[in-house]
């Protein structure tokens, strides 16, 4: 660390930061886009999405009742934000892995494992997509957000 003419250390705002945390980072800011843009979908319409009203309908259709649908649809869309800016990162992790054990046992698990890679008709698809983000989730609810985060511990 270099010290300034006054005497006084330069403090570097990455001083201390490691390369776990930037792993920590990526791993939040990968599962985080993808969740905003799900829940964006769900609630705003974005991307291609129908927003809040089609959305309820299709979850109703599901035989999910919608104050559940709508802590879905905001759990991806808020703890999207909150996983790629690190602000509560556990409880956004939390929301994520049940919406993904709720998307398995609802949808995906009568699909078998894999994915529908080469588009069947009619077929659905497998849950090991969601078992990626349940393992990323459990990471995160253990480890936390890393240092390089909004809200972080020193």
């Amino acid at each position: 660390m270099d010290n300034t003419e006054d005497g006084k250390k330069n403090s570097s705002p990455f001083e201390g930061i490691t390369l776990s945390d930037w792993g920590f980072l990526f791993v939040r800011l990968a599962l985080g886009i993808v969740f905003f843009a799900h829940g964006a979908q769900k609630v705003l319409g974005w991307y291609g999405g129908h927003g809040i009203a089609a959305t309820l309908t299709m979850f109703g259709h599901m035989g999910i009742p919608a104050p559940l649908a709508i802590i879905a649809m905001f759990t991806e869309f808020l703890g999207g934000l909150g996983l790629i800016f690190g602000v509560l990162t556990r409880l956004s992790a939390l929301g994520i892995f049940i919406d993904m054990v709720v998307a398995v046992l609802k949808v995906h698990l009568k699909n078998g494992f894999f994915m529908n890679w080469a588009s069947v008709p009619g077929k659905g698809e497998g849950y090991e997509y969601h078992i990626l983000v349940m393992g990323i989730c459990l990471l995160l609810l253990l480890a936390g957000p890393g240092r390089l985060a909004v809200f972080r511990k020193t």
